[in-house]
């Protein structure tokens, strides 16, 4: 049985081993097209042969295109026994891809055959299409632009015909040229061509989808001919011939040796070799005169020159530039205004030493290079050669005369002549000076000096400046002269460094003479002191120190000090600070606490900058003992004085109200126990009952009884009465109780009337009255009745003109109400039933 399984599994790895081998011959792939149109639809096939068929019918075939995979859309059985499955792809967006037809094994994919497929566009007409006759390759070179990429495989063809009648009629043809691949351009051998005959030129492209030709070109080979460029030379003086003027150049050229029968013209261009300048273009020079002057140049200037040529009259292409040649043109003697300025030294009574300055300012662009100077002395006679003083390339120069020489000669030369004369007058100052010379510094690389021009004005100035003092390497003073007499100031610009000190001379210059020099020294940029002032304490107590210092003396090229800034710290790292004028030498620090440790400096400020001075520590002094002990004293008694003052005022002063209002309980209390007492200046005593034993009265209520004869307080027709009701109700109904009511208010029936107690008695009776308490517990001061307040006097009444007039009862009236202001509290209660008061 062993044996049995293990040729059962060699027999399996057998058919495996064997089975791709076998399915590589089973299957192939028809396309319906192998190369479209990009994005285009293509269908494919994949037929399995009849003897492979019985493998892979249990099988499914898979489709794929790289490296996507796809179902089959239609697997079938053809009537020959062949297994077909097809796929259909819409849209080919691949220029090159592989597609598969592939079986499932197991867990792979063994692949039965592939097929490329291509997608692309057709050509486009190449465009452009130009043709050169190159007589050095003796080859007509036609190029062309091919268009956009087909992604396709496209190949060119250079097609050509002889012609006649401007190529209507095709003769002979030209065999065909075909570009290297990748490359636009083809040649055509002369062997192949008639120079002087038209012939018919197109370009054909051509690829899988299509084929497209450009425009066809006709033209003649010669009509096309491009020649080489000729060869520069420089034209050599010859003994018989003049030099060339300033500004020109002389050349010559040579034509390229095959094209020598042809008739030609070429053109010059030329530039400057320094500079930015562009090319400057001669045209139409013929070639059969091969040399030329050229002019209008810089003089004395490097220039780049270069020809090229064509066929003319006839057509043709223009060769290109030739190699460039490099000629400097001819020398013009100097156009220029020399500025002068000198120096003068007595050596000795017959001797004078002469240091002369001088400018050269160009009169036109093309002044002429300058070489050197000349410094010459004409002698008295005129005649002779003028014995020279200096010859030198420098702006400078030095030199003795005879102390009676009163001017020299100076004039500029080079290899083509020398400029004109300039005489140099040295000038005695009799003229007047300058007013109020000063400087300022601009920026630190300049400097603005200006004065007040005197009186005539001068014809000019003369400005020099240099280091103060002079550098050790005896760099001379820079000059300038202002040949504008009217200006007041001029800016300096030229060897200027800043924190320098420079010493500026101005001079100012007149017809015949010269003014006084005049001189100012100014600093390019000033800087910032070195160090600050340094601090000192003078004196020093428990809550105060003095400090002072000494400002630093001026230092030139040092800023002058604008102020200053002190600051302190103490030990809790609390800072303070004061800014202080620069006139001030010393301050005050106020505000310190005893025997306490402070660290001061101080920091001095300018234009330039700032810098601080060294820090100072001080401690302040402590409280002596004595003087604790009266501070805590004095404050001790300053509280007990407050204290004082306070229960004084608190117990002295007359009360006539309580803090808080008293308000008794009238179900526990008689009238005569809870009445307050009321200041005697406060009781307003009417004439009628001036008895002080009288009890208040709170709530009256007169009780009905028979009628009686009136009693001496009344009255007959019952006026009194009647006056009494309403002047009574006018203190007791809700308002102000200084505003008397016009409006009687009724007697009864009054359902918000409180009855507190009722007064019993009759008016006319010997004895007391007598009350009877109520058991209303309803508060005695109700909400709409409210006390008086403290400030309200009802003593007084406002008069129609506003002004206070006591509430004096009339004497014919008689009244009897006074006790009913006596007790406040009443006030809030309703009178009632005062027919029967008048005999009270």
């Amino acid at each position: 049985m062993v044996g049995l399984g293990a040729w059962s599994l060699v027999g399996a790895a057998l058919i495996i081993l064997l089975l791709p081998r076998s399915l590589e011959q089973c299957g192939h792939i028809l396309l319906s097209a192998p190369i479209v149109h990009l994005g285009d639809q293509v269908m494919a096939s994949c037929i399995i042969n009849q003897n492979c068929s019985h493998l892979v019918t249990e099988w499914q075939i898979v489709w794929k295109l790289e490296p996507e995979l796809h179902p089959r859309e239609r697997q079938q059985h053809l009537p020959n026994g062949t297994l077909q499955s097809t796929i259909t792809l819409p849209h080919l967006n691949h220029s090159r891809v592989l597609l598969s037809c592939c079986l499932h094994w197991g867990n792979s994919l063994q692949i039965l055959d592939q097929a490329e497929l291509q997608a692309g566009y057709p050509p486009i007409a190449p465009h452009n299409l130009s043709c050169i006759m190159n007589l050095t390759i003796n080859s007509l070179v036609c190029q062309w632009e091919p268009g956009p990429d087909t992604h396709l495989s496209t190949s060119f063809t250079l097609k050509s015909f002889k012609s006649q009648d401007q190529c209507q009629t095709q003769k002979d043809s030209i065999p065909d040229c075909v570009p290297e691949d990748g490359q636009s351009h083809c040649s055509i051998p002369r062997k192949h061509l008639q120079l002087y005959q038209d012939m018919s030129i197109w370009v054909q492209a051509r690829n899988a989808l299509g084929t497209s030709i450009s425009p066809k070109l006709c033209l003649a080979p010669m009509d096309v001919v491009k020649l080489e460029p000729p060869t520069l030379w420089a034209l050599e003086p010859s003994p018989g011939v003049a030099p060339p003027q300033p500004g020109c150049l002389r050349l010559r050229w040579e034509t390229w040796k095959p094209s020598l029968y042809i008739e030609q013209k070429c053109e010059l261009r030329h530039q400057p070799r320094l500079g930015e300048a562009g090319w400057d273009l001669v045209s139409t020079l013929p070639a059969r005169i091969p040399e030329y002057e050229l002019c209008g140049l810089l003089p004395s200037t490097a220039y780049t020159l270069q020809m090229r040529c064509t066929r003319w009259p006839l057509p043709g292409h223009w060769s290109e530039w030739s190699p460039s040649l490099e000629l400097i043109t001819t020398q013009r003697a100097p156009i220029v205004r020399l500025d002068t300025w000198w120096r003068q030294r007595q050596l000795d009574p017959q001797t004078v030493a002469v240091q002369l300055f001088w400018k050269p300012i160009a009169l036109e662009e093309d002044s002429g290079q300058i070489q050197g100077y000349l410094v010459s002395r004409r002698p008295s006679d005129q005649a002779g050669a003028e014995p020279t003083l200096c010859d030198t390339t420098e702006l400078n120069c030095t030199f003795r005369l005879p102390s009676e020489a009163r001017g020299v000669l100076l004039k500029a030369y080079n290899a083509a002549g020398s400029s004109r004369p300039t005489p140099v007058v040295f000038l005695e100052s009799r003229g007047p000076p300058l007013g109020r010379l000063h400087a300022t510094a601009q920026d630190p690389h300049s400097l603005w000096v200006g004065w007040e021009p005197p009186s005539p004005p001068p014809q000019g100035y003369v400005i020099e400046w240099g280091l103060s003092p002079p550098s050790p390497n005896g760099s001379p003073m820079t000059w300038r002269m202002e040949h504008n007499g009217s200006i007041a100031g001029t800016l300096l610009q030229e060897n200027i460094r800043p924190f320098q000190l420079y010493e500026i001379t101005v001079t100012p210059l007149y017809q015949d003479t010269k003014g006084p020099s005049q001189h100012v020294y100014a600093y390019s940029q000033e800087m910032a002191p070195s160090h600050g002032p340094e601090l000192h304490l003078r004196h020093i107590g428990k809550t105060w120190a003095q400090l002072e210092w000494v400002p630093e003396a001026p230092e030139l090229g040092k800023s002058p000090f604008t102020h200053y800034t002190i600051f302190w710290t103490n030990t809790q790292d609390q800072s303070f600070s004061a800014v202080l004028n620069a006139s001030t030498h010393s301050f005050v620090l106020r505000g310190l606490e005893p025997s306490s440790l402070y660290h001061v400096h101080l920091m001095a400020t300018s234009q330039a900058g700032a810098t601080n001075s060294t820090i100072l520590t001080l401690m302040t002094l402590a409280l002596e003992e004595s003087e604790l002990h009266i501070i805590l004293g004095l404050f001790g008694l300053l509280v007990l004085l407050i204290c004082l003052c306070g229960a004084a005022q608190f117990c002295c002063r007359p009360r006539k109200y309580s803090l808080w209002p008293s308000v008794p309980d009238p179900a526990r209390s008689s009238l005569g126990s809870w009445v307050p007492t009321i200041a005697a200046e406060d009781i307003f005593q009417l004439p009628s009952l001036r008895d002080p034993g009288m009890p208040p009265i709170t709530k009256i209520t007169v009780l009905e009884e028979e009628e009686k004869k009136p009693g001496p307080w009344e009255s007959n027709d019952g006026s009194g009465t009647g006056s009494l009701s309403t002047l009574v109700q006018a203190y007791v109904l809700q308002g102000d109780p200084r505003v008397p009511s016009t409006q009687p208010q009724p007697q009864s029936g009054n359902s918000d009337q409180v009855l507190y107690v009722q007064v019993l008695g009759s008016p006319t009776g010997p004895g007391p009255g007598h009350y009877l308490r109520c058991d209303s517990t309803q508060p005695l001061l109700e909400g709409l009745t409210p006390s008086p307040k403290s400030y309200e006097n009802l003593w007084f009444q406002t008069s129609p003109l506003g002004a206070p007039e006591p509430l004096v009862p009339h004497p014919e009236d008689d009244s009897i109400f006074e006790p009913l202001l006596d007790f406040p509290l009443l006030q809030g209660l309703r009178v009632s039933g005062a027919e029967g008061l008048g005999g009270f």
